[in-house]
């Protein structure tokens, strides 16, 4: 974070919180150079989105093994509510049904794992990244270079691997449905017709198009989820600045107002951006089983 003698700055807190915690492929501590750099990866949000995953497919699994017939008890019924609204969503999406039968179960995992990962948005800004640094510091290196993000879903390298994979398996469905030779024919006769003189246009709106989904598919929640990370980083620093110098009433009520409030809206944000990423699967991978 600062220096060692001073307290952080607002610009130095935000700069210390934003950065990951980055090792290149020999597992050497080593932070990005450039918006893009495949030299290295971000292993904060690899653990916590690895963690996170299996603790959804636990849910899912302890879910189908404690279900019982007869009344439900309020864990059955919540899951039954929240499987049934998937399945109603992918019913009128996808009308293959041997399809749903593997793109349903997807979509609900995509659903409940996303929801797990924005909600570690809801944890107190300092708390993970503060244990992190005190547990590096006790091991004699130097807390302040201790980077941690516990928000998988606010880094853009883990939103942008989801809408890959939803790319692929569209693709998978394209050829699966359509076969190889009749997905071929539709990349260079659609959208603008078959002539000839119009297969590279078609083709290259196809590829576009395919882009342009996978882009936004992650683009999409990665900003909703930075901008409230960002947000509650902001909130953090009015408690901060009041605690710091004892002074200014006002920062410590705004603090307390703005946190409650911006933590309650939040709430609707995470199952908000859970749910658009899980209805843009089964769409994207709907239109794979249309033909144009």
């Amino acid at each position: 974070m600062a220096a060692e003698g001073h307290a952080p700055t607002a610009g130095e807190y935000i700069t210390h919180h934003l950065q990951h915690w980055q090792k290149n492929f020999a597992l050497v501590d080593q932070k990005q150079h450039g918006i893009v750099d495949f030299s290295v990866f971000n292993l904060d949000s690899l653990i916590y989105s690895v963690v996170l995953g299996f603790l959804a497919v636990f849910f899912l699994w302890r879910a189908a093994r404690k279900a019982t017939s007869g009344v439900p008890g309020r864990f059955q019924a919540a899951v039954e509510i929240l499987v049934e609204m998937v399945d109603n969503q992918a019913k009128g999406v996808i009308h293959n049904e041997k399809s749903r039968k593997v793109v349903g179960p997807v979509a609900l995992t995509v659903f409940v794992w996303i929801f797990f990962m924005n909600a570690m948005d809801m944890l107190p800004v300092d708390w993970l990244p503060k244990l992190w640094g005190n547990y590096v510091a006790a091991t004699g290196h130097d807390p302040h270079h201790a980077y941690m993000r516990v928000v998988p879903t606010a880094d853009l390298s883990t939103t942008l691997s989801m809408s890959t994979f939803v790319l692929l398996l569209c693709l998978f469905y394209n050829i699966k449905i359509k076969g190889l030779g009749g997905w071929g024919h539709e990349l260079i006769s659609a959208p603008f017709g078959a002539h000839p003189v119009l297969w590279p246009f078609n083709f290259a709106m196809q590829m576009i198009e395919f882009l342009a989904k996978t882009v936004s598919h992650g683009m999409r929640l990665f900003g909703n989820m930075f901008a409230g990370e960002l947000v509650f980083m902001l909130i953090a620093l009015m408690g901060g600045g009041w605690a710091l110098t004892g002074t200014g009433i006002g920062l410590a009520i705004g603090h307390i107002v703005a946190g409650t409030v911006w933590t309650l809206f939040h709430i609707l944000v995470i199952v908000l951006q859970a749910f658009i990423f899980m209805m843009l699967t089964l769409i994207y991978i709907g239109q794979a089983h249309d033909a144009h």
